[in-house]
């Protein structure tokens, strides 16, 4: 789609904006409800398996070796990646501790959700997912764009058990509004293309039947945040309104600082979208420096 257009720039800023269902882009069953003893619960997830949470069927993965002195990092992937697409940054993050991702509803080998979602019932399957492998103890929570979205709308209503974030060039907080001003109804060809067809994602058009909406930044209190956005600016190459997108994409980063009053803005200098995948280092010592400040 739009392959004659600088393919791969635009390529990227639908799977920024639209999600993978628009571009292309990339276990014995366990059940969390299951009988345990009460004296000892459950043992720890070690490699990838499935839980049941609100009665759908989850695929969870976790490695690495939980410290006493160190929260659980947990990963959540951006609109239309599984944790496979993590599976390599877990490994790197394992070393030091214990790190898991899991499938949202309708991705990966997770079961497909009941009906359209919102945030809240997003928000009940990662508490569910935080239960089986954190239980109470605190967890930094580390989001890729959408992912992003979610751990930092989940943040602030969370505050006995999110212990910090790391957003990897999170979606916005005001993800339509900015795309509708950027690209005005007014335009045609290709953007307006654009347009229209990441307002049918935002409206539940995507695999997670996820209906999306704008919001303002919550109040997460003083705990680490960090905020990395991208260096190299894909955005810009979507003919007459990229410089207009990359604007809005970065001030929305800005206003994720707002979450805490101990956030810092990180840049990863060569990196597009995918952070995880073209500066894993830089993602990494920001999840290492807020997992040791919380």
């Amino acid at each position: 789609m739009f392959r004659n257009i600088k393919s791969t720039a635009v390529a990227a800023l639908l799977c920024a904006l639209a999600g993978p269902v628009l571009a292309g882009c990339d276990e014995a069953a366990e059940s969390s409800d299951a009988p345990t003893s009460a004296a000892a619960g459950p043992e720890p997830i070690s490699g990838t398996t499935k839980i049941t949470v609100d009665g759908r069927s989850v695929n969870v993965s976790c490695s690495g070796t939980e410290m006493e002195d160190r929260p659980v990092v947990v990963l959540l992937a951006g609109l239309g990646d599984g944790l496979d697409k993590l599976a390599g940054f877990q490994q790197t993050l394992s070393a030091k501790g214990r790190v898991c991702s899991y499938d949202r509803l309708g991705e990966g080998a997770s079961d497909q959700p009941g009906g359209p979602q919102t945030f809240d019932s997003a928000g009940r399957i990662l508490t569910g997912v935080l239960d089986r492998v954190a239980g109470d103890s605190p967890v930094v929570l580390a989001g890729h764009s959408l992912g992003g979205l979610i751990a930092a709308r989940y943040a602030p209503a969370h505050r006995d058990r999110v212990a910090g974030l790391v957003l990897m060039d999170a979606t916005p907080s005001t993800i339509i509004g900015d795309t509708t001003a950027a690209i005005p109804e007014s335009a045609t060809g290709p953007a307006a293309e654009l347009r229209a067809q990441s307002l049918a994602v935002y409206g539940g058009e995507n695999p997670e039947l996820l209906t999306m909406q704008d919001g303002e930044v919550g109040d997460a209190g003083d705990i680490p945040v960090e905020v990395i956005r991208h260096g190299q600016p894909y955005l810009g190459a979507v003919p007459e309104y990229g410089a207009a997108l990359e604007q809005a994409w970065a001030a929305g980063q800005d206003k994720w600082l707002k979450l805490s009053s101990d956030s810092n803005p990180v840049t990863a200098p060569d990196s597009g979208h995918y952070i995880y995948v073209d500066q894993p280092e830089v993602a990494v010592q920001a999840i290492e420096r807020v997992a040791a400040d919380a």
